[in-house]
């Protein structure tokens, strides 16, 4: 019987349940932010509580392409944090397994999570939205819950606006009451305004009964008079208790799934290709359509209903019925009518103008919104694959960075994954954005995050395979010191305890010694001018010689117990010959450049910057060598004593 390595079963049961937990946490997270998106869509529409747990059902299954890549970054990178923190995945490195082979069956499980992603998103999505948006739209078309506020005018009930003084919740009833009923057109408005009311609905919820109680209403009967627009007749009446029916639906109706199982969204991967095909053939019909009857619409009023298809003919015929035109002098007639015929010409021919432009804007139109849905539907078919490639790429992001920052929990983690996937989710939204609206072609819209994202993935895991300090600050901190012209900082930890103490009287003959080499260099090597820099450049073997030796001083003294002393080496700078102080040292080369002063000229004037600073650094070394040489002889003599 085959059984898997425990390392490997060790491996799956310490990222299964932290992916769980953490897919989960993503998708609701998401799915709050849908509700935030569509609340008001929600609130006040008297939805059953079935109807809104199928909608968030659905939608938490929408949610899942935007969840998985998040949970899978986050997973990754709070395991291997967790086990460079307790020091485990140091033991199985030292047991001789490589970081790419502890990845193993997490790569194996992940790859089986990304072709299970494709047919969710193949098979099982399509399907979600279209329940999640035949949903979305009944419930907006649904009417709102009958709730008519205090002090302000109610317009939800189509045709008419109710206004209520106050509320009488105790005895269930409406006070102040006034009524603008529009339902039959401005022009027959009723006016109602009565002391109090009551409101209720019938039992089938599609009609309101309004009560009112002592009260008057005025009506035009303008329909009745329809001819006369300054003795518009109306009807006041004064009633005790008046009824009225007002139509109300506030049932939910449900929409047919079939309106959105045709469109993209609601497509898998077969019946995608299928409408692009038929797309694309439609448009290219269309298009040779409209070419055709533009090249057979006319040419200076002569229509060409008889347009010959052959090309040469159809030339042919075009030049002829130019030349006639131009035959005919224009002029002439134009100053042979008189201004009624010039202006009925000049309407005729904008009428014309009008016509043609408007058929060619309908004609583009139509045609633009057809590319525009064949993009939907090519955007729809690309994304059932960047989800399966974001599971993957994610993955190899978030291991090897858990295994190089090496802290588990939730704190890091999530700091790392929340600002990793929002550069991933600008990216994406914009590459998607430019896609469906045809700046870029689909293909590069939709897989821009991945093609930026890959390359982060393998450089992380190549360097993380290999040891090396990627997020090692300092590193980073020292490169751009030394990019803007700062002296790098030397740290020199205290020690406790020292295996082989320094010798003070040694430390301090090498202390002078140091201090006649740095005196001999500043006067040796002076600042060159622009010729001379070209063509000898800076004493680079004596700028290294110089730069080993102090740090063999600095290594040497700083196997010390003194608090004082290692404090005081800290004091010194770190001297790194820069490259840029020779020059090439390929003779015609260095001729070409200083011949060209465009370019030799800013070369110089860095390198002489450079080297001022190199002086300055020198110079700071013999100040400390001072200043250390007092703390060196005042421990001498406390040893003595």
């Amino acid at each position: 019987m085959i059984r898997p390595k425990r390392l490997y079963t060790f491996m799956i049961q310490s990222f299964l349940p932290v992916f769980f937990m953490t897919f989960f946490i993503c998708l609701f997270i998401v799915l709050m932010q849908f509700l935030w998106k569509y609340v008001d869509e929600m609130v006040g529409k008297g939805l059953e509580m079935s109807v809104l747990f199928e909608l968030f059902f659905y939608a938490a299954l929408t949610m899942v392409p935007l969840a998985l890549p998040l949970s899978i970054l986050l997973a990754s990178l709070m395991t291997f944090g967790n086990l460079g923190e307790r020091l485990e995945l140091l033991s199985i490195k030292a047991a001789g397994v490589s970081l790419l082979k502890v990845m193993r069956p997490l790569i194996l499980l992940v790859s089986v999570i990304a072709v299970m992603a494709f047919f969710f998103q193949n098979d099982v999505l399509p399907k979600a939205q279209v329940k999640m948006w035949t949903l979305l739209y009944s419930m907006r078309q649904k009417s709102p819950e009958l709730d008519i506020p205090e002090g302000v005018f109610y317009d939800q009930i189509n045709g008419y606006n109710l206004y209520v003084q106050t509320k009488n919740r105790d005895k269930n009833r409406l006070e102040g009451m006034m009524i603008y009923d529009m339902s039959q057109g401005f022009d027959n408005a009723m006016i109602v305004m009565a002391d109090s009311g009551r409101l209720k609905t019938t039992a089938d919820k599609k009609h309101v009964i309004l009560t009112l109680y002592s009260g008057e209403s005025f009506e035009n009967l303008k329909s009745e008079r329809s001819n006369s627009y300054t003795n518009i007749p109306y009807r006041r009446e004064t009633f005790s208790m008046k009824e009225l029916l007002i139509a109300f639906d506030g049932n939910f109706n449900r929409l047919d799934d079939d309106m959105m199982a045709s469109q993209y969204v609601g497509k898998n991967y077969s019946e995608l290709r299928t409408s692009i095909d038929s797309l694309n053939v439609l448009v290219d019909s269309l298009g040779s359509d409209f070419s055709t009857r533009l090249k057979g619409s006319g040419y200076f009023g002569i229509h060409n209903e008889n347009m010959p298809t052959d090309s040469a003919a159809r030339a042919r015929r075009l030049q002829r019925e130019h030349d006639a035109a131009l035959a005919t002098n224009l002029d002439s007639l134009w100053l042979g009518e008189n201004n009624q015929r010039r202006q009925l010409y000049v309407s005729r021919a904008l009428e014309r103008a009008n016509t043609y432009k408007n058929n060619y804007e309908f004609n583009s139109i139509t045609l633009s919104d057809k590319r525009t849905t064949i993009r939907r539907h090519e955007i729809e078919l690309m994304k059932k694959f960047t989800l399966s490639l974001a599971c993957i790429i994610f993955f190899f992001i978030g291991a090897p960075l858990g295994a190089i920052i090496r802290k588990g929990g939730l704190a890091v983690p999530i700091v790392v994954s929340v600002i990793l996937f929002i550069i991933y989710y600008i990216i994406d939204n914009t590459g998607y954005k430019l896609a469906r609206d045809g700046v870029w072609p689909v293909w590069q819209g939709i897989w821009l995050s991945s093609a930026v994202l890959m390359p982060l993935g393998i450089f992380l895991t190549s360097r993380a395979t290999k040891d090396s300090a990627v997020l090692n600050l300092d590193l980073y901190a020292d490169f751009f010191r030394h990019l803007f012209g700062r002296d790098k900082v030397r740290k020199v930890s205290h020690k406790e305890i020292v295996m082989a103490e320094m010798d003070m009287e040694v430390a301090e003959q090498k202390l002078v010694d140091l201090t006649s080499l740095c005196r001999e260099f500043v006067a040796n090597n002076k600042s060159l001018h622009y010729g001379a820099y070209w063509l000898r450049g800076y004493d680079t073997n004596a700028m290294r010689r110089l730069s080993d030796e102090i740090e063999l001083f600095i290594a040497y003294t700083s196997e010390t117990t003194n608090a004082l002393i290692t404090t005081k080496l800290m004091d010194y700078p770190v001297v790194i010959p820069d490259r840029i102080l020779a020059p090439t040292r390929i003779k015609v080369l260095d001729v070409l450049a200083m011949i060209f002063v465009p370019v030799g000229l800013p070369i110089y004037w860095i390198a002489k910057h450079k080297y001022r600073t190199l002086i300055r650094q020198v110079e700071a070394v013999c100040s400390a060598n001072e200043e250390l040489a007092v703390l060196l002889q005042r421990a001498i003599r406390d040893n003595r004593k």
